[in-house]
């Protein structure tokens, strides 16, 4: 097949240079590209903290609607489904009809399905409403990574994926803090309500600085923008087929469930054989050549197999200071704070500097968050009781300010050659793997955790440090593929 449009194929094995991008011929820096920026940040800031403000929402949600343990599931896990579903055909839609009005149309959805979660009368309309929410969200989140890559070159584009690093980190901190706090003020019956109406002014002010700020660039008059509904719906039952079984590991407990994997197997074959056939004299939902950039595989799987550890992280922590060691919410994610705070002190340094200094960069950092995860191994084993998580604050600032040098400046790394007409699409595959990623490390970690708190009668803190070696062992897996890729991108220089 041949190189997307726009492309220098003799490039597609080249190192990313520390300067500008030359890949897309023309480009004029629009003055209103920091705001946009800005914008695009509230937008992200938004749905990211839907993620973690919800999970601290959860007992209050319980005791205001009744709603029993697989519903509660459903609340955190359906929103993470139906976002990851999106996230790929969002990307294409945004390259195909424009990225501005694919970002309106996503933060205009997700300010109702807010509004529908915090008015839900039941269990059901809620969960309903987090699926319709999620959906929003899959369709804002490429949006914003496809805009930095079109706004923005060379260094600037590290310095505003660097930006967008530091409100992962802020989001992740603000969250439960937030949520608790919420809940404190507003009542365990209807606190969980304004969690959700939180996101009204945020989304309306978004929408509105949207309109003004961010440029809307039509794609070029007289080529098909075809959709690709077949790969799109090969792509979303292979997406589906991946995520549930993961999501469902703890209410599904039949042998089906693990033939969904097989079956993704299959899909996953037959999309390929489609996008293949199909690339031929039509746009297809991803262009395979994606995967010939050199930086855009390795960096994908680096990628997922870090979120595979990250995102269990603070699953095991606040199920062992909630649960095991009584915590009330707020104070659990105070507790988790330190390593949201250290991750937004180094993701804007560590973006800006990746250019610069490739993959070892990422590999560094790689190795503080092993030494912050090893550091907090033995401060729960020193200090298993309530004193657990002033011991754990310092291993995990540690870790936080090692995965500030991982998340962006691999995100800005993979992204660096890719053409800015695949940018949208390019994003929503990285992230969609970022969300499998996400998913399969909270069921292996959560597997691991409740089975040692039901081995070990109880003991939480024990569970959390197994946690910990599973979280450890994909961290420690993302880290050989950083050394690989260094040694050879060394090699290659000499």
């Amino acid at each position: 097949m041949s190189a997307p449009p726009g492309t220098d194929p003799a490039r597609t094995t080249a190192e990313p240079s520390p300067g500008p991008d030359t890949s897309d011929d023309g480009y004029v820096p629009d003055p209103r590209r920091w705001k946009a920026l800005g914008v695009c940040l509230i937008a992200g800031f938004m749905t990211l903290l839907d993620v973690s403000i919800v999970n601290v929402a959860l007992p209050s949600i319980g005791a205001g609607l009744g709603a029993g343990e697989n519903a509660l599931q459903w609340i955190v896990s359906g929103y993470a489904l139906t976002l990851g579903l999106l996230l790929v055909p969002a990307g294409r839609l945004g390259d195909a009809r424009g990225r501005r009005p694919a970002f309106m149309t996503g933060i205009a959805l997700f300010v109702v399905a807010s509004a529908a979660c915090g008015l839900a009368p039941t269990t059901l309309v809620l969960v309903l409403a987090r699926l319709l929410q999620g959906f929003a969200g899959g369709l804002i989140t490429p949006q914003v990574s496809g805009l930095i890559q079109e706004l923005f070159r060379g260094a600037e584009r590290g310095k505003a994926f660097g930006w967008f690093g530091t409100t992962i980190g802020v989001s992740t901190a603000v969250g439960p803090l937030l949520g608790g706090a919420i809940i404190a003020v507003f009542g365990t019956e209807h606190g969980w309500r304004y969690v959700f109406f939180v996101n009204l002014p945020v989304g309306i002010a978004a929408l509105v600085l949207a309109k003004r700020y961010v440029p809307h660039t039509p794609r070029p008059k007289g080529v098909k923008q075809d959709l690709d509904p077949v790969g799109v719906a090969l792509l979303g039952a292979t997406v589906l087929c991946l995520l549930l079984p993961f999501i469902e590991q703890r209410s599904w407990d039949s042998p089906l469930r693990l033939l969904l994997f097989p079956l993704a197997g299959v899909l996953l074959v037959a999309w390929v054989l489609h996008e293949r056939r199909y690339g031929r004299t039509k746009e297809p939902v991803v262009d395979l050549a994606l995967f010939r950039v050199r930086s855009y595989p390795l960096g994908a799987a680096l990628g997922m197999l870090y979120f595979a550890g990250f995102t269990g992280v603070f699953f095991t922590y606040t199920q062992y200071l909630q649960d095991g060691l009584q915590y009330a919410a707020w104070q659990a994610g105070l507790a988790a704070t330190p390593f949201a705070l250290g991750t937004a002190l180094t993701a804007a340094l560590g973006s800006r500097a990746v250019l610069r200094l490739g993959r070892p960069l990422i590999a560094g950092g790689l190795v503080l968050v092993l030494l912050g995860l090893g550091g907090a191994y033995a401060a729960v084993l020193a200090f298993p009781g309530s004193r657990a998580g002033w011991a754990v604050a310092l291993p995990f600032l540690l870790a936080g300010l090692g995965s500030g040098l991982v998340i962006s400046p691999n995100q800005t790394l993979t992204l660096s050659q890719v053409p800015v007409a695949r940018a949208g699409t390019a994003g929503g595959v990285l992230q969609t793997g970022q969300r499998i990623g996400s998913a399969a490390g909270i069921a292996l970690t959560g597997s691991v955790f409740y089975g040692a708190v039901a081995g070990s009668r109880g003991d939480f803190a024990l569970a959390f440090r197994h946690g910990l070696l599973v979280i450890g062992a994909f961290v420690l897996a993302a880290l050989a593929l950083a050394v690989l890729d260094a040694l050879r991108s060394r090699d290659r220089q000499d």
